[in-house]
């Protein structure tokens, strides 16, 4: 079976099902695993260029909504008839879903991966239930204009998972623009830059020290760059992500936890 993915959380979700080996192109930001580093790229994942993708030949397109701007690429798709699955996951359970929808699609048994996937989860939710503090997290997704996670999103639900709340939960939406003042006024605890589509070597705390009052306040000593491979990306490795937050906000409940098998066996190949 041949399989193109034009998003990056795509081929990693293709990843943990050890079907990899089944990509013939990806989008120009998938970067992990390792498997991938020679295959054809096919253009960033709001510009891919279909000409390319249909020279393939792909028996399947894994697309996604996860970005506003990719319904372009389905647009395109269902015009060329390429045979596609649209995932759009929000969540941890969204992401479940998509294992194993593509899964079945590929004929794979997601079974192994679906269990430790939920233990994984079953005990991150153990020990953030037992934190005896619920620290308030301003997530920043984009720093000009200011972009941050609402409710309706993953970040929301790892920091509740780990026993932490993101300061805009309240926000029933997926992404917020919002201003300075308005982080300043919800005075968070933590102040976590996951900067999308910029490496952690990119992402500059400085910016935050520019901005108005921020001697004021009580985050200005718990500035941390979130990579953002493990926390602006719907995939598995969300879990990995969660795991290091877990750290970050209640190291004593989070210090000695292992990372799952089905994430240190896919590093291992790194």
């Amino acid at each position: 079976m041949r399989i193109v993915s034009i998003c990056p959380s795509n081929t990693e979700l293709l990843a943990f099902l050890n079907a990899d080996h089944l990509l013939v192109g990806v989008d120009d930001y998938s970067d992990w695993p390792k498997s991938i580093e020679q295959l054809p790229r096919l253009g960033p994942d709001l510009s891919i260029r279909m000409d390319e993708v249909e020279a393939l030949a792909p028996d399947l397109v894994l697309a996604s909504l996860s970005v506003p701007g990719m319904e372009k690429n389905i647009e395109e798709l269902k015009k060329r008839k390429i045979p596609h699955l649209i995932l759009d996951p929000q969540s941890l359970a969204d992401i479940r879903h998509d294992l194993e929808t593509v899964a079945e699609a590929i004929r794979f048994d997601s079974s192994p991966i679906l269990a430790e996937y939920d233990a994984a989860i079953a005990e991150l939710k153990k020990r953030g239930d037992s934190a005896t503090s619920s620290p308030s997290l301003y997530w920043e997704w984009w720093p000009k204009p200011v972009f941050t996670p609402g409710g309706v999103n993953w970040l929301s639900e790892i920091s509740r998972l780990v026993g932490a709340r993101n300061c805009f939960e309240d926000e029933e939406t997926a992404n917020i623009q919002t201003d300075w003042e308005a982080v300043r006024q919800r005075e968070p605890d933590f102040i976590l830059l996951a900067w999308v589509g910029i490496m952690t070597s990119k992402v500059k705390p400085e910016f935050v020290l520019k901005r108005p009052d921020w001697q004021s306040m009580k985050a200005i000593e718990q500035i941390h760059v979130m990579e953002e491979a493990l926390f602006c990306r719907p995939s598995p490795r969300l879990i990995e992500g969660a795991i290091k937050l877990g750290k970050l906000v209640h190291p004593q409940a989070f210090e000695d936890f292992p990372l799952p098998s089905f994430i240190k066996e896919k590093q291992s190949h790194l």
